[in-house]
């Protein structure tokens, strides 16, 4: 008996998936793309730490040095798994939802080497710029979560203590921008 339309079988949808060697596979890319950010980010922020940002005015909320390394290898792998999450679906608008996860990624690149990097050669205007990027970049993460939560429920869930992240670093970014 054939099913109707639209209903799949159960042969069918895992048809659909991906095996298990490409889902691992597929993981460790996206971990890797993840990390691979960070650490290009790193880059930008290692010499200007401890150089023009140690002596910067900074938010009386900010928090220690220490934190920020932390909080965003969490970050960095939720953000991957919350992506491959949505990849191993294969669910109607996943091309989208990706697209719009790379945006994040890149925009998510660009920030640091602009606000550490930058700093040194154009001074307050590199802050300038780089808040606008923040800024951006909290709006492509928001609709990253409208993208992912209709695919993957967890996916959508595991991108909300980043943005949370990104709002307050938008506050440390504004206020270096106004004090420096």
């Amino acid at each position: 008996m054939q099913p109707h339309s639209g209903q799949l079988t159960q042969q069918d949808k895992s048809a659909e998936r991906p095996g298990a060697g490409t889902q691992t596979a597929a993981l460790v890319v996206l971990l890797a793309t993840s990390y691979l950010v960070a650490g290009l980010g790193a880059l930008a922020t290692v010499g200007n730490v401890e150089g023009w940002y140690a002596t910067a005015d900074k938010a009386p909320w900010s928090p220690p040095n220490s934190v920020f390394g932390p909080v965003w290898t969490v970050l960095y792998t939720a953000m991957a798994v919350a992506a491959w999450l949505v990849w191993r679906k294969r669910a109607p608008g996943t091309k989208r939802a990706l697209a719009a996860y790379g945006i994040q990624l890149a925009l998510n690149l660009a920030w640091t080497p602009v606000f550490f990097g930058l700093y040194p050669a154009i001074g307050t205007a590199a802050l300038w710029s780089a808040l606008v990027i923040i800024l951006a970049l909290i709006a492509a993460v928001s609709v990253t979560v409208l993208y992912f939560g209709p695919i993957s429920r967890m996916a959508g869930l595991l991108l909300l203590p980043y943005i949370s992240w990104l709002v307050f670093a938008a506050t440390l970014n504004w206020w270096a921008a106004v004090h420096n």
